[in-house]
């Protein structure tokens, strides 16, 4: 084993040495201004098209509906605020579930203190949206619905197509357009995605949890869709996103996800074999542990459990100590002492939530890492269960 035990690589991921490779020349001798005419300008702007192109070739869009941005929350905000500021003259009513991140749940809750309404949907005790709540939520002031492809706290994977089926079939009755915009910054890479065939006009997507680099994201927009830009300047990505390019993140970015496409079965298999190995034998071996989230729809690199009176603090303390690192949650919320909303939302006991740990794999870590983590795991929540007495 390594000095350390990397479980969290929903939080973020380690770049590829080939990913960084790509971007070294953009970096050190290409370093060009992409608007810039000259040609060694242009060298920079070819750079960019060409990894627009391999990224669209992937999700099946036409590469000018990829807008690079700095990251999955830039992405969610450009979705959310965006398209609610294009569409507010159709109606002032948004859709969004209960579990979302953070980057679009504050996004909402921004737009309701300027008058728009939004509805959050509830989950089942999976994580789950029910499609006959989606479709009894949405009204004729409709304009934008919001679900995550699949959840960064407890890996469960929405059902997509139906939920958009009744999106389409609500906007085809009213006869008024609405936005279906999908976060999937923890599904890039893991799942087949398919924006065509899913007919989803929004997608958030980010670098850094399939290897690549961080600061560098991406949002798909399709043809047609309402989009109001969020900054303003030098004109750049379709006027939508001005400021220059960053060349080198954006080279990294598409290598780093033709990566992790061609590797999605390898890493499926794997992560899946482990994160199963991981909670059966947490299940078994320790009394009061709880899994959160949908026992099968979900990703195959993210495991969330509970743990009975204790916290989670104190467990991921214990780990630190023990070289292994993992997480409580979200971890744009590390900080917060207050149970995950993720997990509110399903229905948990605020005890359990409080009490809860991610763990998140990647190939690159071991059967035998997995022993070890059982192994210090159990002794680290007998200890703090036993100081709790």
């Amino acid at each position: 084993m390594d000095d350390y035990i990397y479980l969290d690589n929903a939080a973020t991921t380690k770049i590829k040495k080939k990913v960084l490779d790509s971007m070294v020349p953009h970096l050190e001798s290409n370093f060009g201004n992409p608007s810039s005419l000259y040609s060694f300008g242009q060298e920079s702007r070819n750079s960019i098209e060409e990894s627009r192109e391999k990224i669209a070739k992937i999700i099946n869009c036409r590469p000018n509906e990829i807008i690079f941005t700095s990251g999955g929350t830039e992405s969610d905000n450009l979705a959310i605020f965006g398209s609610a500021y294009a569409m507010k003259e159709f109606g002032n009513h948004i859709i969004t579930s209960s579990i979302e991140h953070h980057a679009v749940l504050h996004a909402c809750e921004e737009l309701e203190k300027e008058g728009f309404k939004v509805d959050y949907l509830p989950v089942d005790k999976f994580g789950l949206v029910s499609p006959k709540d989606l479709k009894n939520a949405i009204k004729p002031t409709t304009i934008l619905v919001s679900i995550m492809m699949a959840n960064n706290e407890i890996g469960t994977i929405q059902d997509m197509n139906n939920l958009i089926k009744v999106v389409r079939e609500k906007q085809n009755s009213n006869n008024n357009i609405i936005l279906f915009h999908s976060d999937a910054v923890q599904s890039l890479g893991k799942m087949e995605i398919n924006v065509k065939n899913m007919d989803i006009d929004l997608l958030s997507f980010s670098a850094h949890k399939i290897n690549g680099p961080k600061g560098i994201g991406g949002l798909f927009i399709k043809r047609g869709s309402p989009m109001k830009p969020m900054f303003f300047g030098g004109g750049q990505e379709k006027q939508l996103r001005s400021g220059t390019e960053n060349v080198a993140s954006i080279v990294g970015f598409a290598e780093a996800l033709l990566l992790a496409d061609s590797e999605r079965g390898y890493f499926n298999e794997k992560c899946s074999k482990l994160r199963d190995q991981l909670t059966n034998r947490i299940l078994k071996l320790i009394p009061g542990s709880f899994l959160n989230g949908h026992p099968t729809d979900r990703l195959s690199n993210i495991v969330n459990i509970s743990f009975d009176g204790v916290e989670g603090e104190p467990i991921l303390v214990g780990l630190d100590f023990a070289g292994i690192y993992a997480s409580s949650g979200s971890a744009c919320s590390s900080g917060s002492l207050d149970p995950s909303h993720v997990l509110i939302a399903t229905g948990l006991n605020p005890r359990l939530a409080v009490g809860s740990i991610r763990f998140s794999f990647s190939p690159s870590n071991s059967e035998e890492e997995i022993d070890y983590v059982v192994k210090e795991l159990s002794k680290i929540v007998k200890n703090l269960r036993e100081m709790a007495t």
